[in-house]
């Protein structure tokens, strides 16, 4: 970040930090180095995401036009600065912070609240932001192969004064804590990323430090590109299968790697309903409703290393989106089916 005394307030949900996550560790191997990000909150590939401001002036709202695309220029992705009344991502510049929910922790924010907020801005600053916006974690919270050795006091006294004012949680959820493994996709520090904070020598107890990472790291493009595919002709989102709610499953494949399927079904009746994958692909599933709420995922609940969701619904369209667990490397054949149960 350009300032090193001003921070990203991660919202990360506090509850989370240390919450592991169903299944494995899962490794995006990309080059020396490796991105993180969180498995469990990552947007359906190809997905367009809708964003409104709240507030702000004109000259504000150019910055984050201008800067956020870069982004999409690797990712699957597209912003569309539309306005939307439903809009998923709702941009606020109040005097709060610069801070952003990670991924689709969006979609739980009540739709006249901000997911993001810009209590400064510059390049780097949208950059970071949007990051943590399409599933980013900030580096020096990785867990693996991290060289950073706090200096807590000399910290906790920097962020606890202006322009951040943090208490001892906010400075301890924010700086100190770090994610479970369970929990990340990715390892072995990156130190250019635009997700690190540039923070003095003082900060720590080895002399480590990092300078203002301004522009997206080698990694970082590398990191939306496998993880969200297809942008630059390797593979990626199409259209989604619609799936019949009966006694039968619809044979499929990941026919490459980053590959991901989407397909919808109509609850035709409430009920309980189960989606599950079969065959030998190791998969990992999620269950998305009205307004593209997640509802849940499942990662091996199935037999062997399929999905199995078991939830109970409303009548209405769902989307189900379907990827292979290691997202770097793996192909595979399996079937999908839905049933209603009740």
């Amino acid at each position: 970040m350009a300032r090193t005394d001003k921070v990203c307030f991660d919202r990360v949900l506090p509850n989370e930090i240390h919450r592991p996550l169903p299944g494995r560790r899962m490794a995006l191997q990309i080059g020396p180095t490796r991105a993180a990000f969180e498995i469990a909150k990552l947007w359906p590939n190809g997905r367009t995401l809708h964003i409104r401001f709240l507030n702000g002036t004109d000259q504000q709202q150019q910055i984050v036009r201008e800067f956020a695309p870069q982004w999409t220029e690797q990712a699957n992705l597209t912003f569309a600065f539309d306005d939307a009344p439903n809009a998923e991502i709702r941009i606020a510049f109040n005097d709060d912070g610069a801070w952003s929910y990670v991924g689709t922790d969006a979609l739980g924010i009540p739709g006249n609240q901000p997911t993001m907020n810009f209590g400064w801005q510059d390049e780097a600053v949208v950059l970071h932001e949007f990051g943590h916006m399409i599933g980013m974690i900030h580096e020096h919270q990785n867990p693996d192969d991290n060289p950073i050795e706090w200096n807590k006091p000399v910290v906790i006294q920097a962020l606890g004064g202006p322009p951040n004012n943090w208490d001892l949680a906010t400075i301890q959820h924010n700086m100190f804590d770090k994610y479970n493994l369970s929990q990340i996709n990715g390892s072995e520090f990156d130190p250019a990323s635009v997700m690190l904070y540039s923070f003095p020598p003082t900060w720590t107890l080895n002399d480590f430090h990092s300078e203002p990472n301004d522009v997206l790291s080698d990694v970082d493009k590398e990191f939306a590109a496998r993880v969200y595919p297809g942008r630059n002709g390797g593979g990626g989102g199409s259209e989604p299968v619609e799936l019949p709610v009966i006694e039968g499953a619809f044979s499929a494949d990941i026919g490459q790697p980053g590959e991901e399927d989407l397909y919808t079904f109509t609850a035709k009746k409430a009920g309980r309903y189960v989606i599950e994958t079969e065959g030998p692909t190791d998969l990992v599933m999620k269950l998305f409703g009205s307004g593209s709420v997640l509802i849940d995922q499942d990662d091996d609940g199935g037999v062997g290393r399929n999905s199995r969701i078991d939830t109970a619904l409303v009548p209405g369209e769902y989307l189900v989106q379907v990827r292979h667990y290691n997202s770097s490397g793996g192909t595979g054949n399996y079937a999908i089916k839905v049933v209603r149960t009740s």
